[in-house]
Formats: structure tokens, sequence, C-alpha cells
């Protein structure tokens, strides 16, 4: 280990006296580095593969509104990691986000984007526009694209209510964080293509928030039905998927209570007809 004395004069004083900074891993990797532990092997895995991913998430537009839902499985691998991980994040009182990804990357990003809101609301006293929503994130993505590139991958599923126009709006993104604006419906993760098929099948125009509802729940059950990944509400232990509806009196999460109401009704159903409702040809 270097000794003090090899240090330029006056570094240690600065270093030692210098309390602008709480991080103490920041202040030992200025005064002696060699002491924080440093992974030199390779791994036999890529890391992306050895932390929780976080899987599918669905959103829909209904008539004033929009709604998310997410299931709650993470996985490391082909392990479950955890059954009853939260995955949707209100953002603020209009916008919520779902997250698909490594989970501790995307849950911290869902917190420092919802600090992001708040704290630009109090310096000038306005929200951010949808678009500057939107916006707002994409730049964070962006941020996060080193690590991306290292198998630590957050791809978030952003929504919104616009006052302007009374209605729910959706935005999808990529690693670099490109923004891209999504009619009527959409998912993420990897039951999306699954649950993107189901929404296809079962979404109407102009429904309302209830019927909307369960539409998110019956693609997730759809995406569980043929993803490994992607949960499907757990009945013995009361783990249900998280749905969460936005429209012009704010942000409002379902409870368990109403969630397991609308998988009952769908179980139920699914007992006579296994692979969900049938949509019309016309």
């Amino acid at each position: 280990m270097a000794s003090h004395r090899d240090l330029p004069a006056g570094l240690v004083d600065r270093l030692f006296q210098n309390s602008g900074n709480s991080s103490f891993t920041e202040f030992v990797s200025s005064y002696a580095p060699e002491l924080l532990p440093v992974r030199d092997e390779i791994l036999a895995t890529p890391i992306g593969d050895q932390v929780p991913h976080a899987t599918t998430i669905v959103a829909a537009t209904f008539a004033g509104g929009v709604a998310m839902a997410g299931d709650r499985r993470a996985t490391s691998g082909n392990m479950i990691s955890q059954r009853d991980v939260q995955k949707v994040f209100r953002t603020d009182d209009y916008s919520v986000m779902g997250i698909a990804g490594t989970a501790s990357t995307g849950i911290e990003m869902a917190r420092l984007y919802r600090v992001e809101l708040e704290h630009y609301e109090k310096m000038e006293g306005r929200t951010l526009s949808v678009n500057g929503k939107a916006n707002r994130l994409a730049t964070m993505i962006r941020g996060n694209l080193g690590m991306a590139m290292q198998g630590l991958v957050v791809v978030p599923l952003f929504a919104a209510y616009d006052p302007d126009d009374d209605e729910g709006r959706i935005f999808s993104y990529d690693v670099a964080g490109g923004p891209y604006e999504r009619e009527r419906f959409d998912a993420i993760g990897s039951g999306s293509i699954f649950a993107r098929g189901s929404l296809k099948k079962l979404y109407r125009d102009g429904a309302g928030a209830d019927d909307t509802a369960i539409t998110l729940i019956q693609a997730l059950y759809d995406a569980a039905d043929d993803d490994s990944a992607t949960g499907g509400p757990d009945v013995t232990r009361k783990i249900w998927p998280i749905v969460s509806l936005i429209d012009a009196d704010g942000f409002r999460r379902l409870t368990d209570e109403e969630v397991s109401g609308y998988v009952e009704q769908m179980l139920e159903a699914r007992m006579i007809a296994p692979d969900g409702p049938i949509a019309p040809l016309r």
C-alpha cells in the first residue's frame, strides 16, 4: 500500500479535510484505490445472467386514461430469484413506469426518476409536459448505456395521462434511450411477444378502466403460459399482478382485493376455455 508520504504535498490534507462528499468508497478510491475489491477473473457467464431480471410489463389506453400492469417474477438465468418483485412504479401523480431487464438497476432508475420529476416541479413551480417526462426518462436510460453494454440492460415502459387531450399515452424505449410513442397498447420484457399477441386479440378502443384492467391481466396470463420467465398469478401464495390506472383523477394502484377479483373472474372462464376469450372476426 502506498504511504501518505508518497502523495503530493497538501493532497493528504485536502482528502481528509474535504467534507463535501459523504461517500467512503469515493474517498478510498481517491486515497488508496488498491484497497477496494477488484474482480480480475473472467466470468464464467455474462454478468447480466447472474443478477435478477424483471420480465413482462403491459400497458393499454382506455377512455380518458391509461393502465399498466406487470407480473411479479424475477429470474436469474433459469432460476426464479424472486416471486413478488415490484416492477410498476408511480413516478408522479399522472405517470407510471414499468421496468424490464436488470431488476436492481431498473428499481434504482425508477426511484431516481421519481425524484427527478419532483425536483423539477419544486424548482419550476409546474410539472413537465408528457413529452418532457418521456424525454427526461430517455436521457436517464442513455446514461446507463455503458452498463447496458456489459449486460445490465434496463428497458422501461412509460405511461402518462395527458390533460391537454384528456387521454393516456404510452412510450417505449431502446437501450440507447430513444423514446417511441405507442398507440393503444404495448408490452416489454421476455413475455412481450405473447402479451402483445394477446392484446391484439382482446384490446377494444374506447373500453373502460375495468375492462382494460382485466384485458391486461389476461395478456400477462397468456405471456406466462408460454414464457417461463413470466409469472402468472400465484393463487396459493396470494401474489397478484400489479395493476395501476391513471386518468384525470390521478394515479391509482388497484388493491390486492380488486386484482384478485379480476383474477378469479379470469380463471373461472379459463376453466372452460384454457386459451382465453376468442376475439370476434368482425
